[in-house]
């Protein structure tokens, strides 16, 4: 019986009073989701709703269903609390 290859990739998830950096063994041509899914990262942080986090693949905006490759960090993005242009906005006008 031939072994099927694995690959090492590192789930990420940061909140304000939380870090998460966890390694992972999975399968060859498994997805961000499946990785996501076998490492437990979410029955650690149950604030973690993939139907609302997006996530990427070392900054770059993925969809769970992207197939990983070796060495790979899956990062989960929190939700914004507040529009950049908005924070922007008021920051400018309460300088003037």
């Amino acid at each position: 019986m031939a072994e099927t290859a694995q690959l090492q990739v590192e789930i990420c998830y940061a909140a304000p009073d939380l870090q998460i950096r966890k390694p992972v063994r999975v399968d060859a041509g498994a997805t961000v989701q499946h990785a996501i899914m076998q490492s437990g990262v979410m029955r650690e942080c149950t604030a973690i709703d993939l139907t609302v986090c997006r996530v990427g693949i070392y900054g770059k905006l993925k969809t769970l269903d992207t197939v990983l490759r070796d060495q790979d960090r899956i990062e989960i993005y929190r939700p914004l609390i507040a529009d950049p242009m908005d924070s922007r906005r008021r920051r400018v006008a309460k300088k003037r």
